[in-house]
């Protein structure tokens, strides 16, 4: 991809995502969850040297346009702070109505915080 290769570090590769539905549900079965304002965070162990992720967001948080953009600012969210966020999780992530309006940097800093502090608590 142009464009591309001075992010090396800072990518978000198809490995590092949950796309099928099955994966998804064995998330949901055996997750932990935690919440705040804006997300709640379902955690599985996943036994991978990384983590993975999934967005799921509801059609009452928007139209189709509402949901890519918040799915779009999620992914840059994940694929920029991938270091900070601990390694061997599934991680399902289910943004609440207030995210289509939030300042990205809000945004940033209470998923981090989420994501940091639930897969802490699951070890």
């Amino acid at each position: 991809m142009p464009g591309h290769a001075g992010n090396a570090g800072m990518t978000f590769p198809r490995e590092a995502r949950l796309v099928r539905r099955g994966e998804f549900d064995a998330v949901y079965r055996a997750a932990k969850r935690r919440s705040s304002s804006h997300f709640t965070v379902f955690f599985r162990a996943n036994e991978l040297s990384q983590s993975r992720f999934g967005v799921s967001i509801k059609r009452a948080v928007g139209g189709a346009v509402v949901r890519n953009r918040i799915r779009r600012r999620l992914r840059e969210i994940v694929r920029c702070h991938r270091a900070e966020i601990p390694a061997g999780w599934d991680i399902v992530i289910h943004p609440k109505v207030a995210v289509a309006k939030a300042p990205f940097a809000a945004l940033t800093a209470d998923l981090l915080r989420l994501l940091q502090s639930g897969a802490q608590a699951g070890k």
